[in-house]
């Protein structure tokens, strides 16, 4: 199975579309024989959040969920949220908070997944 890590680090609609789109299409070209991995730190956590505080489309909201649906795995920075003064409850349901984003980058690479920076 493949392996792949999406880093997401901006708060741009323009950024986070293009991080979608190709999330969207490696999902729709390997199916059930990939997996997915976006880590939010720094200002991307935005498209994770319940009440962002920066904005995000809504057309971005509703294709992180779906993704999210369809087994795309979105985690949250611990650090940044931290920074921000957010909580696991400000997020979105299927966030997953690591401690530290960097570290989970370089701990996914390890365990064989390719990593994907914008």
């Amino acid at each position: 199975a493949h392996k792949l890590v999406y880093q997401c680090n901006k708060a741009d609609p323009d950024y986070w579309r293009a991080i979608l789109f190709s999330v969207g299409e490696m999902l729709r070209k390997y199916g059930d024989d990939i997996q997915l991995v976006v880590v939010c730190i720094g200002p991307g956590i935005h498209i994770l959040a319940k009440k962002p505080e920066r904005p995000v489309p809504k057309k971005i909201r509703e294709r992180v969920s779906s993704l999210a649906a369809y087994g795309v795995a979105f985690h949250a920075c611990g650090n940044t949220m931290k920074s921000l003064g957010w909580s696991k409850d400000g997020l979105l349901d299927f966030a997953q908070v690591v401690p530290v984003g960097a570290d989970d980058l370089m701990r996914l690479q390890e365990q064989g997944f390719a990593y994907i920076s914008w």
